[in-house]
């Protein structure tokens, strides 16, 4: 892993394509209104019978501030009266789910995101994780992986230490970049002070992992100050590091209007920042584990990378892949078993219907073989750079060559492009193609023809 990764600015200006991220396949552009509550009963069902693990996602939309360059599914208010309803519904969401799971269902993974989680009082959070130990069974022995996304400007001692407390031993927190210049273009004004605060809290009270989010390409940034920020963060010794590319996609996004184009680094800038960052993070003893994330060598992440038992889903890079997720929440998404379904992201549509003693499930996905298929080979190629032939045609019952011959000239292609080496028996990507492993992956995607790519941020 050493020659994780090699810069090709040749190879990266063919390939730097739009497309998904592969947090599922099919991605969640895929789903549609045919998929309702009873689809998801049966497969709750089907959990309950297999007593398959739980992964928990909590969604809570609520921010304070708003951040411009945001894509989630927010609520931005300083009436903190807000969350009581919203947690009313919530509280019957988890109630309506739970009894159709079988309570020794261990909860392996629990997280709780945004939004600004903390954004919710004291007593409101104490009262929610109490709602979720009441229904599920989640784990009292500080052995399971339990975060929450911080904003460094909503928390501070007490509330890291109610968090200890109530058993979460993660944390990700946002920074996103350090420069004041920065910080005012995309109104988040946060000091390093704040972001170390947390993070000595975090240690102190024994959190077993700290992340913190980074993000390129944002207005005013110049390679020279994101290499400052970024040497800033590694002093902070965080266990992990996301570094996002930001997408300008203001047609899609409301917040993003707000931002002035021109202050937007160029398109070769951002490659600098991003080529940098990486020899910024190797030298610092960060192993790239893909898409946007790093680690440390004794992380979780990387050791499941080197024993290929890394996997992905909705919350990103995981070792628990093999669990049920349940998102629970405005917007939340699940995937249990081979359904994908998703809550209404409309914050008076998930309440109304939880109001009416009804689930909030809005659109979805059954997968089909085909997808189940190529959901393994594209979890492959993500989580581990290689693809055996053998594992898939055993698992699937196909000939791979065969099943996937249309697709050989555009491996061949890339293969010649030195951005993968191909044979009979496999696909490995190689160190010069590790950073586009996305564009790899794109070649199985059956429903990419048919999307319109300009829904998707670009590789890099």
């Amino acid at each position: 892993m050493l020659d994780a990764i090699r810069w090709d600015t040749d190879l990266i200006r063919r390939y730097d394509l739009a497309g998904p991220r592969y947090t599922s396949y099919p991605t969640a552009v895929q789903f549609d209104s045919q998929v309702g509550t009873f689809d998801l009963f049966h497969a709750l069902r089907d959990s309950r019978k297999a007593l398959r693990p739980l992964s928990l996602y909590v969604h809570v939309p609520f921010c304070a501030n708003i951040c411009y360059y945001c894509a989630c599914n927010k609520v931005i208010t300083k009436d903190r009266g807000r969350a009581l309803p919203y947690l009313q519904r919530l509280e019957q969401e988890i109630q309506l789910i739970a009894c159709h799971l079988d309570p020794s269902q261990k909860v392996e993974q629990l997280h709780f995101g945004g939004g600004t989680p903390t954004f919710l009082s004291h007593d409101e959070l104490r009262q929610l994780m109490a709602k979720l130990r009441k229904h599920f069974n989640l784990l009292d022995d500080d052995s399971g992986d339990y975060g929450i996304e911080i904003d460094p400007r909503e928390a501070d001692w007490s509330t890291m230490g109610l968090l200890r407390e109530l058993g979460f031993n993660r944390v990700s927190i946002g920074v996103q970049d350090l420069d004041p210049a920065v910080q005012r273009a995309v109104n988040r004004l946060q000091s390093l002070e704040e972001t170390r605060a947390v993070i000595d809290a975090a240690r102190t009270l024994q959190f077993r992992s700290i992340n913190i989010d980074l993000i390129y390409g944002l207005p005013k940034q110049t390679p020279e100050s994101f290499a400052r920020t970024v040497d800033e963060v590694i002093s902070l010794q965080p266990d992990r590091l996301s570094v996002f590319n930001y997408a300008h996609l203001p047609e899609r996004f409301m917040p993003q209007r707000r931002i002035n184009g021109n202050d937007l680094p160029a398109p070769t800038q951002k490659l600098e920042m991003l080529q940098r960052t990486i020899e910024q993070l190797t030298a610092a003893g960060y192993r790239y584990i893909g898409m946007d994330h790093f680690a440390l060598p004794d992380d979780e992440l990387a050791i499941a990378q080197e024993e290929s038992t890394l996997q992905r889903n909705f919350q990103g890079y995981t070792t628990h892949g093999h669990c049920d997720l349940i998102g629970l929440g405005v917007s939340a998404i699940s995937q249990i078993g081979d359904l994908y379904c998703q809550n209404s992201s409309d914050l008076n549509q998930y309440q109304n219907a939880l109001a009416s003693a009804q689930l909030a499930t809005s659109r979805g996905l059954l997968c089909n073989a085909d997808d189940r298929l190529r959901r393994a080979v594209i979890q492959q190629l993500i989580c581990t750079f290689g693809l055996e032939f053998a594992q898939i045609e055993q698992a699937f019952n196909i000939d791979f060559q065969g099943y996937f011959g249309e697709l050989w000239p555009q491996l061949q292609e890339m293969a010649d492009d030195g951005l993968i080496e191909l044979d009979n028996e496999r696909i490995t990507v190689l160190p010069a193609g590790r950073l586009l492993v996305r564009s790899v992956c794109m070649v199985f995607d059956a429903y990419l023809e048919q999307q319109n790519r300009q829904r998707f941020s670009r590789v890099i």
